[in-house]
């Protein structure tokens, strides 16, 4: 009796100790540095889909991870623009092409996008109730902004999944509501 007992006792501190590993291994993706804004040269910054332009002084967090990857992924849906002159800035990093915002395509924080790994794969994102597959297509990157590769734009935070309009209405989201939502999302 006294045996099973401490069997029992074994399996569920190692069954414990795991779990909180993992627990620990999810948040484990810390800041990397930060860079100071510049103030962009006229017009150099495209501010479409509400994308915030570099500000003066202004230090912003950069990412060389992401969060871990799982079933379920927590992470941020933003709006971007991939067709030519939109806020999206240079031609996709997977293809080196431009694409048309009428299909579902994304671009992942620079940890997700993990070298290109996951180029012209396709994820599964879950929000508001529904599913879209979507294609990833480029990086948002997360190391770097604030200068004319980036758009003038700042540095992407580490749980970005940056989509293209069709992603937002696959996922029934108003028009006026686009912009920022909380999301999962996993490989597909």
């Amino acid at each position: 009796m006294m045996t099973f007992g401490l069997k029992a006792s074994l399996l569920l501190l190692a069954i414990l100790l795991f779990t909180d590993c993992l627990h620990v291994q999810g948040q484990n993706c810390k800041p990397s540095g930060k860079i100071r804004g510049k103030k962009p040269p006229p017009g150099e910054c495209n501010d479409g889909n509400d994308s915030e332009c570099c500000k003066e002084g202004k230090f912003y967090t950069t990412y060389k991870c992401s969060p871990q990857v799982s079933s379920h992924t927590k992470g941020f849906l933003t709006l971007n623009g991939f067709d030519k002159d939109q806020d999206g800035g240079a031609p996709s990093e997977c293809d080196n092409h431009y694409h048309s915002n009428d299909i579902p395509i994304v671009a992942l924080s620079t940890g997700w996008y993990n070298k290109g790994s996951r180029c012209l794969n396709n994820i599964t994102i879950t929000a508001n109730g529904r599913s879209v597959v979507a294609m990833v297509v480029d990086e948002c990157d997360s190391t770097m902004g604030c200068d004319t590769d980036h758009d003038y734009q700042p540095p992407c935070d580490n749980n970005i999944v940056d989509a293209s309009r069709a992603v937002w209405k696959a996922l029934g989201v108003p028009d006026d509501k686009w912009g920022g939502m909380d999301i999962t999302w996993s490989d597909a």
